[in-house]
């Protein structure tokens, strides 16, 4: 009948509605779920590609940067007219910029300035980093180097001969061919640019004088390849912002930027300095962290880049798509700065991690 008939549709309508309702549910905790997941992998990720470097941070053969004797006269001098000090300032093992907040405690995404202290050289500001984050520059010799045989002198000429059976050392973490080049004992280091090498017959070139490894180096001479490298966040090729790596190349300039990982909306950064960094480089580094400062407080000197011993590192990251769900404020705060997104409406799922890394050559290595 018309009754039933009415009956059976309005009970119809209310199972339907009762699983529109769960599958909206499930959904919506299915997004929340991918949201979080993804927000925690990437800041995993972003964590663990920055701190790998960051502990290599004064790490040059034998002994760490605080404790060597160092020559970058030679190697700045090959370095462009335009890019000098840019991307291999030695012998800063480290340099941060911090980016202009709101205030001392918040941060606008949206409405961040593209401005930091100290100023960024040229070489970093053409890489268009995203305001409303710091940046990182490190630089190191590289963990594994190659043990010297000999070293040539011939007038401004200098010649190094490894094993070219070791010359695989110099090209890990997929550089096919080094451009920088550190040659260290166990007192001193020099920077060089070379200006011919051979693979194959395990020698290397430059135009810098290196008559201080001669006659015949010592055991504990090595060849390394050296490193530079800025973190910063960018944007990324879908558009959004993502962490970003570029390395120094060919006469040291940075080449094309690598994106790491999506979804990194921020790096904040503090700086732990030796408790000795007032009286250095008078006074020997103590080994023990005194205080932390923010990037903008670093005069940009190389006793106070030099005293350095830890750093505080936070990442905001956001999951790719919306997870539909609202979140705490709260965890959008990073290193003390809460953040608010370009889009408070956006309904990305947001979360702030932090790690404090121990530049463990320079605490440990002297």
């Amino acid at each position: 009948s018309l009754i039933e008939l009415m009956i059976a549709l309005a009970i119809g309508a209310f199972l339907m509605l009762g699983l529109v309702r769960v599958f909206s549910a499930s959904r919506t905790a299915y997004q929340l779920s991918e949201g979080i997941s993804r927000v925690q992998e990437n800041g995993r990720f972003a964590i663990e590609f920055i701190q790998r470097d960051l502990r290599m941070v004064g790490h040059m053969g034998c002994v760490n940067d605080q404790a060597h004797l160092q020559n970058a006269g030679a190697f700045q001098n090959r370095i462009p007219a335009g890019a000098a000090g840019s991307g291999v300032n030695f012998p800063f093992g480290i340099q941060a910029y911090e980016a202009t907040k709101t205030s001392l405690t918040t941060m606008n995404l949206g409405t961040a300035a593209a401005t930091w202290t100290p100023a960024l050289p040229v070489a970093v500001s053409d890489l268009n980093p995203q305001p409303g984050s710091d940046i990182l520059q490190l630089r190191f010799l590289a963990s594994e180097g190659a043990p010297v045989d000999r070293i040539t002198v011939a007038g401004t000429t200098s010649t190094i001969e490894i094993p070219p059976a070791r010359w695989a050392a110099l090209t890990r973490d997929g550089v096919a061919a080094p451009d920088m080049f550190g040659l260290a004992d166990c007192s001193y280091v020099d920077y060089f640019l070379p200006t011919a090498s051979n693979a194959a017959a395990g020698t290397v070139t430059t135009d810098s004088v290196l008559e201080r490894y001669t006659p015949q180096p010592q055991g504990q001479t090595m060849l390394y390849r050296l490193e530079s490298l800025v973190y910063f966040v960018g944007t990324g090729a879908s558009g959004e912002r993502a962490l970003m790596r570029a390395r120094s190349g060919t006469n040291g300039v940075y080449g094309q930027a690598e994106e790491l990982v999506e979804g990194i909306e921020s790096i904040q950064v503090q700086l732990g300095l030796d408790r000795n960094a007032g009286s250095m480089p008078a006074d020997q580094p103590s080994g023990y962290i005194g205080e932390f400062v923010r990037p903008s407080t670093m005069t940009n000197t190389e006793p106070g880049w030099r005293a350095v011993g830890a750093v505080r590192l936070g990442i905001l990251a956001s999951s790719p798509n919306r997870s539909t769900a609202e979140q705490n404020p709260n965890g959008r705060s990073v290193l003390g700065v809460a953040f608010t997104p370009e889009d408070v409406d956006d309904t990305r799922y947001r979360f702030g991690y932090e790690s404090t890394i121990a530049l463990r050559n320079r605490l440990y290595g002297n």
